[in-house]
């Protein structure tokens, strides 16, 4: 529930105004990003013991600690999904400031040190964490949304945040880090050898398809830059398939659109995890068909 709410905190009303003059190609490109995690996801299927929605979950670009969470309810195997995205992120914290420099000529330090804001405190920050996790949960059971835990409190911080009712709380980075370190555990304790050594084996393959799903998205960047006129470069951050904070940070440093760059990301995050039951059931009627 606290995943949920941190993750429904990223978006308001700024996020949205970046994006609405250019609503259809960033909704485009989404969608086309959603279909490339899928095709992804089918490649790995190559490799022997991985079921369709632990393949599609291991590809699925963006929201990694909630797609993680999410796994285990929704079918996929949720230590394979938590090794290959961690995996991609790792490949993208590392390739994105070179390509960045490399391809796109950006220089670090161009863009100045990033705005200080301050919220309305760790108080604040935990109210809206309790009741935008009780809310958002009870909300979500009684219209039997797919993953109440996580699915409702983003619904609910999301509308909170949209509302201007939170006044741009956060959840309390304390919260937030012990919740991160329940996931590993949970995930961490149900490694077997077994487990192990099938993940040891889909490494080669899964690289291979990580590194083209990279490539990809930065094609669709170069999409998204021509059809809105955005720079090369905020189209590369933008469509950056996960990493969202280190991609942030990336674009502050350099001096990238971090607005235009943010508003991308998230709305990619929320499509990402609000579609992630859908293509479960959708993989498993597929599979038994």
């Amino acid at each position: 529930a606290v995943l949920g709410v941190s993750m429904g905190s990223l978006i308001d009303l700024e996020t949205l105004r970046a994006v609405a003059a250019n609503w259809l190609p960033v909704l485009a490109v989404t969608v086309a990003t959603l279909g490339l995690s899928l095709g992804a996801g089918l490649l790995l299927r190559l490799q022997p013991g991985i079921s369709p929605v632990t393949g599609a979950f291991s590809m699925i670009a963006g929201g990694a600690s909630g797609i993680i969470a999410m796994a285990r309810e929704l079918g996929a195997d949720a230590r394979m999904v938590a090794v290959l995205q961690y995996l991609r992120v790792l490949l993208i914290v590392l390739l994105m400031p070179v390509v960045a420099t490399v391809a796109y000529g950006a220089s670090a330090g161009d863009g100045g040190p990033p705005p200080v804001e301050d919220g309305p405190g760790w108080p604040a920050g935990l109210l809206l964490t309790v009741g935008c996790s009780l809310a958002g949960v009870i909300a979500a059971r009684l219209v039997r949304l797919p993953v109440p835990a996580l699915l409702g409190p983003l619904i609910a911080a999301a509308a909170v945040d949209l509302t201007g009712l939170g006044r741009g709380a956060e959840v309390p980075a304390l919260v937030e880090t012990a919740t991160f370190l329940v996931i590993g555990l949970q995930v961490g304790v149900s490694f077997t050898r077994e487990r192990l050594r099938t993940i040891g084996r889909a490494l080669p393959l899964a690289l291979a398809v990580i590194l083209g799903v990279i490539v990809a998205s930065a094609g669709l960047g170069a999409v998204l830059s021509a059809a809105t006129g955005v720079s090369a470069l905020d189209g590369y951050l933008a469509t950056t398939p996960g990493g969202l904070y280190a991609v942030l940070a990336t674009a502050s440093d350099i001096g990238a659109d971090v607005t235009f760059v943010l508003a991308v990301q998230v709305l990619r995050l929320f499509v990402m995890l609000l579609s992630a039951p859908l293509v479960a059931r959708w993989l498993r009627r597929s599979a038994s068909g």
